[in-house]
């Protein structure tokens, strides 16, 4: 099944034919890749094979693999998606990777940190930094409801204590920072970066099933929420505080003139500048 699954998928132009058809047939099959593979020369019932072939249809018209399978793997993590959520990228475990640096770097005997994840999404940001920096004290905000209803259900799922504000992102950050009377140790946010002039170029499975509120920056400002966020570090930030913003492949250099030496960029694996860096 697995050949006849990953031939169908390379007919259909899909890149990474072989890993999709092994995770859209286990999920058919109820089976992780590992119990896949050792279970290769067990008989399927014809159940079975309809169940795969549902799910291969519909990859093949595009619909995204995690929405399909309902969940994406993030630092580890399997964190639930569909319709109305952005999907979990890798580049974003970066900001997860400084953040622990950032929180290794903090004084002896300091508090547990106080973190903000504006733009939440599925919650992957705030929920994994909720189960990796200790007694972190973790919001969560975003204008969606249906994103915070998938927000809600990972935490709950993953067991972490996050607290979810709907709403304006930049309003409702500057409220919390006001009402903690000192701001936050750590803001976090992957906003919207995405050129509408650049909505050719995307996939299908994005841009015609992922909420366009998640992708694409206001038309003609790209940087928009990156300036945005920065301009208020001071009424966010705690002393020492610090905020990283995801970047798209095309702004670090903006940024770095915009903002001058108060920006530090990181790359990812890459080597793609992008997690913008304010303390």
């Amino acid at each position: 099944m697995l050949g006849l699954a990953r031939g169908f998928l390379e007919r259909k132009g899909l890149g990474e034919a072989r890993l999709e058809a092994e995770l859209l047939v286990g999920h058919a099959l109820g089976l992780d890749r590992l119990r896949l593979f050792m279970e290769l020369d067990r008989p399927v019932t014809g159940a079975e094979v309809d169940a795969a072939r549902d799910l291969l249809v519909r990859r093949g018209r595009r619909e995204p693999t995690a929405y399909i399978v309902g969940r994406r793997e993030f630092f580890g993590r399997d964190f639930l998606v569909g319709a109305g959520v952005l999907v979990p990228r890798p580049e974003t475990e970066l900001i997860v990777d400084r953040a622990r640096e950032l929180a290794r770097e903090r004084s002896e005997g300091a508090a547990p940190p106080a973190v903000l994840d504006v733009g939440t999404g599925s919650g992957c940001l705030a929920v994994t930094l909720a189960l990796e920096l200790e007694g972190a004290e973790v919001h969560a905000v975003d204008v969606s409801a249906d994103a915070l209803g998938w927000a809600r259900r990972n935490a709950e799922a993953l067991g972490a204590a996050v607290r979810f504000h709907e709403g304006d992102g930049l309003e409702v950050a500057e409220g919390l920072a006001r009402s903690r009377g000192r701001g936050c140790d750590l803001v976090v946010s992957n906003p919207p970066y995405v050129e509408l002039r650049e909505r050719a170029e995307l996939a299908p499975e994005v841009v015609e099933h992922e909420p366009g509120l998640a992708l694409f920056a206001p038309e003609g400002a790209p940087d928009h929420w990156a300036l945005e966020l920065a301009a208020r570090t001071e009424r966010l930030l705690a002393p020492g505080g610090a905020l990283l913003i995801e970047l798209g492949h095309l702004q670090a250099p903006r940024l770095r003139a915009a903002l001058g030496d108060r920006a530090v960029v990181h790359d990812d694996l890459a080597g793609v500048p992008r997690v913008l860096e304010l303390r």
